[in-house]
């Protein structure tokens, strides 16, 4: 009976007018990461552009919430996500096969489309807690990042070269980026890792809440990492960005970045490329963490895998690529 009525459907579909027009329609997801953190709400501003101008291209774009950077290129990777936002660590890694990808091997399908915001490493300490340095949290309770996050791997990178093992914490939790502020504020914590664009919602709650301090990461460790990694660079919090926080605070970190699969047609990602820079005023109004974009940053920096021929396309148009 079921076949019936599908093949009646397809029929009559095939009678209307409008069956091609509703045929044509494509659908592009972009992962992101937790619902606080800068990637959904960026993500969230890109599908707001392209779905503007649906009626044109045919695309409607949705985000998808997921366990950020390491999650989404290999949801890309298996064709279930179509783009998706990754540290400029992780895009490096999944190309290589190096980190999280040893054991899959190098991605050479793997193309970038365009960096995003710097992501500087933020670490947090519960007020009470009497940390000063990074180094203080040894034998504390410290959340690590959930597996499949990029500041999973960062941070995984980090305890190599600081030669730490998780047991060096007396508590390694994997709580998600919009979990570990209030389990900070609760007292289950001591303190957490999170790579993130500036300002969040996410370092905005527990500094608001329960007062909680940021700790600068620096050292020879720290040093070694930015001089030896091509996708890693010296980073600043502001000073008085964050309440209790009236200090500027050392660091370092990554890009989030745009990648997709050499898989995904061309004219998609050209118009999601399109959809960006063509608004580009109004993008960066969409989120603090965008306000201070430059295409000719954005088209470059971070950027370890091959262009997409979709975004390289818009890219030449424009003249910003020979």
């Amino acid at each position: 009976m079921k076949l019936k009525i599908s093949a009646l459907l397809a029929a009559s579909a095939l009678a209307l007018p409008w069956a091609p027009a509703a045929a044509q329609q494509k659908f592009v997801t972009i992962g992101t990461g937790g619902v606080t953190g800068v990637y959904y709400a960026a993500g969230g501003a890109i599908c707001r552009l392209v779905n503007k101008d649906r009626a044109k291209h045919g695309i409607r774009c949705s985000v998808e919430s997921t366990g950020g950077s390491v999650f989404n290129v290999n949801t890309i990777k298996s064709g279930e996500l179509d783009l998706g936002f990754a540290q400029s660590d992780v895009q490096y890694n999944a190309l290589k096969g190096l980190g999280a990808f040893k054991d899959a091997g190098p991605w050479t399908d793997e193309r970038a489309v365009f960096s995003v915001h710097p992501e500087p490493f933020t670490v947090l300490a519960r007020k009470e807690a009497g940390i000063k340095t990074f180094a203080d949290f040894k034998g504390k309770r410290f959340n690590v990042g959930n597996p499949g996050s990029g500041t999973r791997a960062s941070m995984e990178e980090l305890l190599a070269a600081l030669n730490w093992k998780l047991s060096d914490f007396s508590l390694a939790s994997e709580l998600k980026a919009d979990e570990h502020g209030p389990a900070l504020c609760d007292g289950k914590i001591d303190g957490f890792f999170y790579g993130v664009g500036h300002p969040s919602a996410n370092i905005q709650d527990p500094t608001t809440t329960c007062g909680a301090q940021l700790i600068a990461l620096t050292g020879p460790a720290v040093d070694k990492l930015v001089a030896d990694k091509p996708y890693y660079a010296k980073a600043v919090i502001p000073a008085a960005l964050y309440p209790n926080n009236p200090n500027a605070t050392e660091t370092y970190g990554v890009l989030a970045t745009v990648v997709t699969s050499v898989k995904v047609p061309a004219e998609t990602v050209y118009q999601v490329v399109k959809a960006v820079f063509d608004n580009f005023e109004e993008f960066k109004k969409l989120h603090p963490a965008l306000a201070h974009l430059k295409p000719e940053l954005m088209i470059k920096d971070g950027l370890s895998a091959p262009l997409h021929e979709g975004a390289l396309r818009y890219y030449k148009e424009k003249g910003w690529i020979k």
